[in-house]
């Protein structure tokens, strides 16, 4: 059997140009590249998803939406790193239960994790999930990331022509309806959208995803030892490291890897807990998972 074919739908976007950069040098793949003056030509990109055994979708949501038509029937499996199919389709968290990863490795079709959500849902879901926050608790979140998060354009303003302005943290998304915001309801179980304030800031790579969660948002009460202890059992043998706490966390720590490290702070006596997850928001948030689910959906040895 032949390598397998990869195409990249998108392929000079932020993600897509990483992705690219990360894959052209793999001698277990065969990457499948168009040529840049027919990346909008229909029926090239066809030829490309009927050619290729997986393809990356790095494109806007409905032109993800639109990609999926025009790939139906090629027998590429796809992996979109769009928020068009992330409440629809497999959702490509491998770490999310001990059931995901299998989910993913026999998927056609896998939806990226957004960067924020990656941190909210490593942090709510082993409580969701494990039975220990109330299914109406109504969470707070707060996240920092650093402005390679925001594509091409963002780049260029803060890399470019940058105002006074910048040199602080913006928040955004005040309306409170982020676009991350269906898929953390929806793979955390949750009754309630999240309270999310996103925060961007002066430096290029780096997240980090802070969950205050009361005692009283939980269904039994919890040392903090107890907390740690569930958390370090539920991402045992994962690729999620369960941290001791910090007095301070720097957002970005995790730049230029595909780790996340989860740290569970808070009070001793269990009055109250900070969850946070920190990662790199174009890695572990973005570029590398879609790689990982890659390697899961075709079964290559990643070591892991």
């Amino acid at each position: 059997m032949g390598k397998p074919k990869i195409y990249i739908d998108g392929q000079s976007g932020t993600t897509g140009l990483e992705i690219r950069q990360r894959l052209q040098d793999r001698e277990d793949i065969e990457l499948l590249v168009i040529d840049d003056a027919l990346r909008h030509d229909d029926a090239e990109r066809r030829k490309m998803f009927e050619a290729a055994d997986l393809a990356f979708l790095c494109l806007p949501d409905q032109a993800a939406r639109e990609a999926v038509d025009l790939a139906e029937g090629s027998g590429a499996r796809i992996i979109d790193a769009s928020t068009a199919h992330r409440t629809v389709w497999t959702y490509g968290f491998p770490e999310l239960d001990h059931r995901q990863e299998e989910k993913i490795r026999t998927a056609d079709k896998v939806a990226n994790p957004g960067c924020h959500a990656t941190g909210f849902i490593a942090a709510v879901a082993p409580l969701s999930r494990g039975g220990l926050l109330k299914p109406d608790a109504q969470l707070t979140a707060f996240s920092l990331t650093g402005y390679t998060g925001g594509g091409k354009r963002m780049i260029a303003e803060y890399e470019g022509a940058k105002t006074e302005q910048m040199l602080a943290p913006k928040a955004y998304g005040l309306d409170l309806n982020h676009k991350h915001m269906p898929e953390m309801k929806t793979v955390c179980g949750l009754e309630k959208a999240p309270l999310f304030i996103p925060v961007v800031d002066d430096y290029p790579r780096g997240m980090l995803v802070m969950v205050p969660v009361a005692s009283g948002q939980l269904t039994r009460p919890l040392s903090l030892q107890e907390m740690q202890d569930h958390f370090r059992q539920w991402y045992q043998g994962t690729a999620v490291a369960v941290q001791e706490g910090q007095p301070g966390l720097y957002a970005g720590d995790k730049a230029g890897t595909d780790d996340l490290e989860l740290f569970v702070t808070g009070a001793e006596s269990g009055s109250g807990f900070v969850i946070a997850a920190r990662f790199d928001n174009l890695g572990k948030g973005a570029c590398g998972a879609a790689i990982r689910n890659m390697e899961l959906m075709l079964g290559l040895d990643t070591g892991q």
